[in-house]
């Protein structure tokens, strides 16, 4: 039978190549219970290795802090942007859409081209700042509550005025995607609002640095079930795409 010492390297040599652990997969695989699954974790986690999460554990610290936008855009900038080219070249001539808040949905707006025609919504002011140098596009500027450390809007006014709505694509930040817990920001308020933007939207697009897998934040937007595409770069670790892939979502990953 496997020693506890085996089974720890095992697992923390699993973590090193794919970032998460399932708890019934190490069962399988190491033919043990998961009561003895989980003291392995426990103590791993008590050695500062790794952290539990629901169903498992990760390398990485799973939970998220608020941090101000402007130190937010200093994060994996060069990522960013390409994944905003990348996302430009999704909208067509006389789409509606919505652009919610973040650097990286900012990074979108930054590259699209100069004269479309489009209808734009969004609740991100930094958005709004950005096209509103390019006169074909019409930008309908959410209300409501200033979350300042996003420069964007948040609150139920936001939430009702896009009730009136719907729109083709729906281009989303966020915090942290799980693969258990789903799309994560930091904000309830900012969480409820995405909510209602996926509601009125045909399609949903994430748009995700690869450090945010594996993160939770404090407010749950959605389940995986619930969006179409992610955008992301290719630090994403290919248990990720898997997952992803094999739960229907396009996964799109820019070099």
């Amino acid at each position: 039978m496997i020693s506890q010492t085996e089974r720890h390297q095992f697992i923390l040599n699993k973590l090193t190549k794919e970032s998460f652990v399932n708890v019934l997969e190490l069962c399988k695989e190491l033919d043990v219970s998961s009561v003895t699954i989980r003291k392995d974790l426990k103590l791993l986690e008590d050695k500062n290795l790794l952290f539990r999460t629901h169903g498992g554990a990760t390398i990485n610290n799973p939970y998220t802090v608020d941090r101000p936008v402007n130190e937010k855009e200093k994060l994996q900038s060069g990522e960013k942007m390409k994944i905003g080219a990348t996302a430009a070249q999704l909208i067509a001539d006389n789409d509606s859409i919505i652009i919610a808040s973040g650097t990286t949905v900012l990074a979108l707006a930054k590259n699209m081209p100069p004269k479309m025609n489009l209808t734009v919504i969004t609740a991100s002011l930094q958005v709004a700042q950005e096209l509103i140098k390019h006169p074909d596009i019409e930008i309908m500027q959410l209300g409501g509550i200033l979350r300042k450390s996003s420069s964007s809007v948040t609150g139920p006014y936001a939430q009702k005025i896009l009730t009136d709505f719907f729109c083709s694509k729906l281009f989303l930040g966020v915090d942290g995607i799980d693969l258990e817990f789903g799309l994560t920001t930091t904000s309830v308020m900012e969480a409820h609002l995405n909510r209602q933007m996926i509601e009125v939207s045909q399609k949903v697009i994430v748009l995700s640095d690869s450090t945010k897998f594996g993160k939770r934040g404090f407010g749950r937007i959605c389940g995986l079930e619930e969006i179409d595409q992610v955008i992301t770069d290719s630090g994403i670790s290919e248990h990720y795409v898997n997952q992803m892939e094999s739960r229907g979502i396009e996964v799109t990953i820019v070099n």
